[in-house]
């Protein structure tokens, strides 16, 4: 398939849409008609100064700026002056070191949300964003976006934690990624046509990726649909808007810098993909839990260990294939798995749950023809009044809510209830309210069905990580999990946790069941 617009193919790509390497870059020929941009920070707060750095093909630009929404809010309209600047080959790792194109005082009466930047000359447009933070609580609920994840799977300029153009032969992924460059186009708005991830291959054929095979074909993001603000958040705001229910946003980078920033709220909300986590942001989120905060979170793999730089626009992570590399390497800010036993500090301690117990269902092979959704157990639980639902019963199946990524924990059955088993790392009580296979090891009969894409690698890494050796055993243990819906109580606070990257796609769908469960959760008494 042609790479379209500025898609360039790595050294190494292969031309699969699923295992190839190709992504978007600026041109560094000044002929060439382009014009991008990014802001000198992830999130404001109303009061500081706003800069948006940029470069052009054209001598200006058309800027606007506007409050993402049901109906875009624009809240400034002009017309920039702009040059040409070169893009450096390592820009996804040190930053484009573009200059200063435009700067504001960002004004008090700014609403708290998702601001797209929209930058447009005659034949190119780009599209950038930034968060706004309230200067203090006006919701009762504040939506903790998943930046570090956004920053783990752009991969505008070529790297990411996943790709890049890194290493002694310019082909491995980055450990350290940089804010200072565009969002990978599909990250800040989604495109109508657009596949979710979540999909059922034909039985005994190789698993195919629809959404990768749309990335490359439109010349989009191949990650457009596991990470930024379009593929989760975004619809999850606006369906919350339809509702009449009112946000506050802020960023994990905001919880990072700063352990005050979940203060006056009484409920926070996290939803679709978490994956990557500093030490700092759990510190922020564990104590304002225990200090009686409710945490509701609709998403899935809480996973990895990051780093910030003391600005906050570099994110380090090594993870296991680089491990050796890594400078903290023999301390517990290893940047690898929560779970790792360096690192010490288990995933279900923060969030009752964790993303090295199965994580995959819903595509290839992992429990791709499952349930779809959660099979419920404690059907009565408080969560579930008004949904019409029983013990048996699935939640969200139509819709397919379970996937693409989940977070479990090992469990125990007593007379036909799930119960957490011991010695998982739990700091508090956990009720399974419902809960649903998944694995972490693509099956295959042989050759001619066998996932070039996840096959058993990341069941012999977990294997290898956490329990120390790779066999039989491991293995078993590494690759057979599952995704819960769950209840988890620490200090005077709470998590709720339907632990599915994917819940999203229920309230997109408008399936009834899911609504009524997310109503409850934002707006209901905790039981």
């Amino acid at each position: 398939m042609a790479l379209q617009g500025f898609f360039t193919a790595g050294p190494y790509d292969d031309g699969d849409p699923v295992t190839g390497h190709y992504y978007e870059v600026a041109s560094n020929d000044p002929a060439r008609v382009q014009v991008w941009g990014y802001t000198g920070a992830l999130s404001y707060k109303p009061g500081e100064r706003l800069t948006l750095h940029a470069m052009s093909s054209a001598p200006e630009a058309h800027l606007v700026i506007a409050r993402d929404g049901l109906t875009a809010a624009a809240v400034l309209d002009t017309t920039i002056a702009t040059a040409f600047q070169p893009t450096p080959a390592d820009c996804s790792v040190t930053g484009c070191g573009w200059p200063v194109a435009f700067d504001m005082t960002i004004p008090e009466d700014w609403q708290s949300g998702v601001y797209t930047v929209t930058l447009t000359i005659p034949g190119h447009q780009s599209q950038h964003m930034f968060v706004l933070r309230a200067a203090k609580p006006q919701a009762r609920l504040a939506m903790v976006l998943a930046t570090g994840t956004w920053c783990a799977y752009n991969d505008w300029g070529g790297s990411n934690h996943y790709q890049g153009l890194t290493g002694p032969e310019g082909g491995d992924f980055a450990p350290n990624v940089s804010l200072l460059r565009p969002w990978a186009t599909g990250f800040v708005a989604w495109p109508a046509d657009a596949p979710r991830i979540p999909h059922t291959s034909p039985l005994l054929s190789k698993p195919r990726y629809p959404h990768m095979d749309y990335a490359r074909a439109k010349g989009i993001s191949k990650k457009y649909a596991s990470s930024g603000w379009a593929a989760f958040e975004r619809p999850f705001a606006l369906w919350c808007e339809a509702q009449g229910i009112a946000l506050d946003y802020l960023t994990q980078h905001d919880l990072h810098c700063d352990p005050k920033a979940l203060d006056g709220y009484s409920r926070a909300l996290i939803v679709g993909h978490d994956e990557y986590w500093s030490w700092e942001m759990r510190d922020t989120v564990d104590a304002w839990v225990d200090a009686g905060g409710e945490l509701a979170r609709f998403g899935g793999n809480f996973f990895w260990q990051t780093r910030l730089s003391d600005d906050l626009l570099t994110q380090t992570c090594f993870k296991t294939t680089a491990e050796a590399a890594d400078p903290l390497a023999g301390t517990n800010r290893l940047t690898s798995y929560w779970d790792h036993p360096q690192v010490a500090r288990p995933a279900v301690a923060t969030m009752g749950l964790t993303g090295s117990m199965g994580v995959y269902a819903g595509w290839s092979r992992c429990a791709a023809h499952g349930a779809g959704g959660f099979t419920l157990y404690r059907s009565d639980y408080w969560a579930l009044a008004g949904t019409g639902l029983g013990y048996g019963d699935v939640l969200g199946a139509a819709s397919k809510i379970f996937g693409y990524e989940v977070d479990g924990i090992d469990y125990t059955m007593a007379r036909g209830l799930p119960f957490a088993a011991d010695g998982t790392g739990l700091q508090g009580e956990l009720t399974i309210v419902a809960l649903s296979p998944a694995t972490t090891a693509s099956h295959s009969t042989g050759p001619q069905d066998a996932d070039p894409f996840i096959g058993i690698a990341d069941a012999e890494d977990v294997a290898l990580r956490v329990y120390g050796r790779v066999d039989a055993e491991t293995l078993g243990m590494a690759s057979r999990g599952n995704g819960c819906m769950a209840v988890y109580r620490r200090g005077r606070g709470a998590v709720f946790n339907a632990a599915s990257c994917e819940w999203v796609a229920g309230l997109i769908a408008r399936e009834r069941p899911v609504e009524q469960v997310t109503r409850n959760v934002l707006m209901g008494a905790w039981g």
